[in-house]
């Protein structure tokens, strides 16, 4: 029983090492990617949502879209944010939810 664990032991301390101090690579791959240009900072993972909202400026116009994006992964939360950006845009009247999407 003793041999058994502290070669259970030994197996755990070897496999967390390797996983906590990964081995060089000695061999170089097969394709080489060279990237040719610097990465976009825009094109990174983004979160969120975009929130589209009908909202006029007085009573008896028509609706135009209001677009607003909203870091926030709760859609309630996102549209909440929109209605307040609207509102201090200078679009007093918000008609209505036009859509949600996710970033």
């Amino acid at each position: 029983m003793e041999t058994e664990l502290s070669d259970f032991e030994k197996n755990m301390r070897r496999e967390l090492d390797a996983f906590m101090k990964p081995a060089k690579a000695t061999e170089k791959p097969t394709r080489e990617i060279k990237p040719t240009a610097k990465p976009d900072s825009s094109a990174a993972y983004k979160t969120g949502h975009l929130v589209k909202l009908a909202v006029r400026t007085k009573q008896l116009e028509m609706d135009t879209v209001f677009e607003y994006v909203s870091a926030s992964i709760s859609r309630l939360e996102a549209r909440m944010e929109a209605e307040k950006a609207a509102k201090k845009a200078g679009y007093p009247i918000i008609g209505y939810l036009i859509d949600t999407q996710r970033l």
